[in-house]
């Protein structure tokens, strides 16, 4: 019998007082994704960023003390969702960023996250005492977003609408 690897679902969202297309357009800016994701920045590796298929590399830590989370994106459509496969060594799993419309020009933007839990049992045991502190850095980074899209600080060029 093949034994399961642990697992861990996270799901955190935050309404932004701006139309989903503007949302969509502003977190998929991957460039931009360090100004409001803690200790994280973003390139695209290979593609073109806005596609099935592209691939992103991300540096999260602080200085040299961190770890590259490689993904490839498995599914765009845009204005409204974009999944990713973590592929890296320490982060594996599967992500999507998803944004619903809602009255009076607001959106719901949501981060969802199935990982893998890395070092076994050793991680197993560990995650509930780092789960905490990860979920509030990720709300964190997601209220930043909204503050930086709503104040028209944080680029929303539209992007192609491939895939």
């Amino acid at each position: 019998m093949t034994r399961q690897p642990h697992t861990s679902h996270l799901s955190l969202d935050v309404v932004v007082a701006a139309p989903p297309e503007a949302v969509f357009a502003a977190l998929t800016q991957w460039a931009e994704q360090g100004r409001w994701m803690l200790g994280t920045r973003v390139s695209v590796t290979r593609g073109d960023g806005v596609s099935v298929g592209s691939e992103l590399s991300a540096w999260t830590g602080v200085g040299r003390v961190g770890f590259w989370d490689t993904m490839v994106i498995t599914r765009w459509e845009p204005p409204a969702r974009v999944d990713v496969l973590h592929t890296g060594s320490v982060v594996r799993g599967t992500g999507y960023m998803e944004v619903l419309a809602l009255p009076g020009r607001r959106s719901r933007f949501i981060w969802s996250e199935d990982l893998v839990i890395p070092l076994g049992a050793l991680g197993a045991v560990g995650w509930p005492l780092v789960r905490p502190a990860f979920r509030a850095g990720v709300l964190k980074s997601l209220r930043a977003f909204a503050r930086l899209v709503e104040t028209g600080t944080l680029p929303s060029a539209p992007l192609s609408h491939k895939g």
